[in-house]
């Protein structure tokens, strides 16, 4: 074998071998040539282009048992005097004439048997073959005990590795996040900024507290204590819907979002690879109607996100591409969608293409503001058609983006993968620079939401946490910009394909924001978050999704006032489907019911919730279900019963009650038809 390596080195050829010699002097050599090695970094070299991506790659795991034999030669002089070199020194003429001899040399040959350890413990001695070993020993179930001993470790999740960090000795993790309940929230929900606090709670007079007590004494005109409380603001916050449905929407697809307008007489639903908005009238919100449905042409993955115009006339929609739909909600109006393009930017060349993750409406309805794939944020004028103005915000995806004011455009936040949330201020953009920055989650961001009073935001996180901000405890841009990013012990957490490890978590060592909220994961998607809304929970809430298939909804010291169990309100409620879906890699015959909530929406007039989510065996399909709060009532003798399974048109739709292949058969029977077999039900 022809090397460049200069006399003296190793160079070794692998060989078919059953080996059965030299084992004693050839475990010697091999354990010399990894210590020698084990400490060296790797050189990794992308391959080529040109070679073949269909080449056959085979596993030889079962093969090694007996080891394998490598040919080693070492190159020595010539003259055969491994000392002439040292009886030379000092002799400057004579080492010359060494080297002119070394040319000539001669290969003694050297018969090695590397067996399985061996060969672990050579992968191991290099960064990238040692993730591949690991990676290979867990899939096959093997142990190689040296994952507590390397400085780097990796775990393999959806999409890639990711790099964790050292485990080491740790406080434990009850002890590294905020206390629950948080006195700053508590001290919130006391102000009357987040609801209103019962006279009652915590009082001498201490009693079963029932809605329809407050409403009796309302009706009699009895107060509470000397001064009345605000008796409205007082029953809506205790009118948290429950778990059982009153309807559930079923679509093919799974459903990425879904929001009533901010009048409450409108919803729309979002959902992947048909690439639709369906839109509903929810004037009375306990008696829906189908209103349209819009198409996104040539839509990438999914839609990614939508927004309503202020007057409900609008509706824009998003998919990974720098093109955003706008269509008319009006049932009476066909006419294709008008198409934006955000990439066509004022003054300037159309940027490189791009996708956009998520969208917002300014509170005049003039104009859209965009978070996108290429770190940036947009923002959109309706009336000049082109993008007015293109921030390089952050240094990852912009996942989250919204208005900070529904009475001003000015006022900016974005959330982003680089773990921060920045405040922008339009009115003082000239050198790009943010007002200020919110720092204190670990991980990517997934939502930001804003109170819409220019003061508190609310953000959901891979970090497993939700968070409180308020703006006047925000970082300036100037301490933003001094504070060494490299602090925060984040750990690119692919929240995709795999659980997060709160041993990995470490607290931010400036975190700013007011209240922390644990107990939901946001895991799989997205998962987005909300403020309560003023008049149907008199502003005492925040609520979010989850990836175990419930709502959460907390009050402002942490503690949970109430959860929405979504998987259960619709667990078998639907068939398998007759083929599988696009892209359900999850869903296989013997798959189980499984929910992820990646959205929710609270009426703004009424105590009722509707959970948009990816649903169904293995979350092939999506579901849109609607609660109402019933007072702990699981039955309803009123019409329509409550529980009713509707197709994606609010229509009645039998098979969504065919569970299983007996009932497919008697209602078969019934129609004097005969049942083709159908494997994908349950029996």
């Amino acid at each position: 074998m022809a090397s460049d390596n200069p006399p003296g080195d190793v160079l070794g050829e692998a060989v078919d071998h059953d080996g059965e010699e030299h084992e004693a002097s050839s475990s010697l050599l091999v354990d010399q040539l990894l210590d020698e090695i084990d400490d060296d970094d790797m050189d990794f070299e992308p391959a080529s282009e040109d070679e073949d991506e269909e080449a056959d790659f085979l596993d030889a795991v079962e093969d090694l048992e007996g080891g394998i034999e490598l040919e080693f030669a070492e190159n020595v002089s010539g003259n055969g005097n491994e000392n002439g070199e040292e009886q030379a020194e000092g002799d400057q003429a004579q080492q010359e004439e060494n080297r002119r001899q070394a040319q000539t040399v001669i290969c003694s040959q050297t018969f090695v048997t590397l067996t399985r350890d061996h060969l672990q413990r050579l992968l191991r001695s290099q960064p990238i073959l040692r993730r591949i070993l690991r990676n290979h020993n867990h899939a096959l179930g093997v142990d190689d005990g040296d994952d507590d001993e390397d400085e780097d470790d990796f775990q393999n999740g959806y999409g890639g590795w990711r790099r964790r960090r050292r485990r080491g000795p740790k406080t434990p993790v009850e002890e590294r996040y905020p206390k629950i309940p948080s006195e700053a929230g508590g001290q919130l929900m006391n102000s009357g900024l987040f609801g209103a606090r019962d006279p009652w709670e915590g009082g001498e007079i201490i009693r079963k507290k029932k809605v329809a007590r407050d409403i009796l004494f309302r009706e009699l005109g009895i107060t509470r204590g000397r001064v009345s409380p605000p008796m409205e603001g007082l029953m809506s916050q205790k009118m948290i819907p429950s778990t059982t449905p009153d309807t559930i929407i079923h679509y093919d697809h799974r459903c990425y979002s879904g929001q009533f307008s901010n009048d409450g007489n409108f919803f729309f639903s979002c959902t992947q690879h048909d690439f639709r908005v369906r839109m509903y009238d929810t004037s009375n919100p306990y008696h829906w109607k189908y209103y349209k449905t819009v198409h996104y042409p040539n839509g990438q993955w999914t839609i990614t996100d939508a927004s309503l115009s202020p007057d409900n006339r609008l509706l824009a929609y998003s998919s990974i591409r720098s093109m955003v739909c706008l269509a008319q909600t009006d049932p009476e109006v066909n006419a294709q969608p008008m198409h934006l393009d955000f990439s066509n930017l004022r003054g300037s060349q159309p940027t490189r293409g791009f996708g956009i993750w998520s969208i917002r409406f300014s509170g005049d309805g003039k104009e859209i503001v965009a978070g996108t794939s290429d770190h940036s944020v947009y923002v959109y004028d309706l009336e000049t058609g082109q993008s007015v103005l293109k921030i390089a915000a952050h240094h990852d995806d912009v996942n989250a983006v919204c208005y900070g004011d529904e009475s001003s455009p000015h006022i900016l936040y974005s959330g982003s993968d680089d773990y921060t949330i920045k405040v922008w201020d339009r009115r003082s953009l000239q050198d790009r620079r943010c007002a200020g920055a919110f720092l204190g989650h670990t991980e990517g961001l997934t939502y930001v939401d804003s109170k819409g009073d220019g003061r508190y935001v609310l953000s959901n996180s891979k970090d497993q946490t939700m968070k409180l901000w308020d703006l006047r405890r925000m970082m300036t841009n100037d301490q933003y910009e001094n504070y060494d990013m490299s602090r925060v012990q984040g750990t690119g957490f692919d929240y995709r394909g795999v659980d997060y490890d709160e041993d990995d978590f470490v607290p931010h060592d400036s975190d700013c924001s007011v209240v922390t909220f644990r107990g939901h994961k946001v895991l799989k998607t997205l998962i987005r978050c909300h403020f309560g809304p003023p008049s149907s929970t008199n502003s005492r809430y925040v609520y979010t999704g989850s990836r175990d298939g419930s709502v959460y909804i907390y009050n402002m010291d942490a503690t949970i006032a109430g959860t929405i169990d979504v998987k259960a309100a619709t667990r078998n409620s639907r068939p398998r489907a007759r083929q599988p879906r696009l892209y359900a890699w999850d869903e296989d015959p013997a798959s189980e019911w499984q929910t992820c909530v990646r959205d929710v929406s609270w009426h703004p007039s009424a105590p009722v919730i509707a959970a948009t989510a990816w649903n169904g065996y293995g979350m092939g399909s999506g579901s849109c279900s609607v609660h109402s709060w019933a007072d702990g009532a699981v039955e309803d003798d009123a019409e329509p019963k409550m529980g009713v399974r509707v197709d994606e048109r609010l229509e009645h739709a039998e098979d969504l009650y065919e569970t299983t292949v007996a009932q497919r058969a008697q209602r078969a029977a019934r129609a004097g038809l005969r049942p083709g077999p159908r494997r994908d039900l349950d029996e």
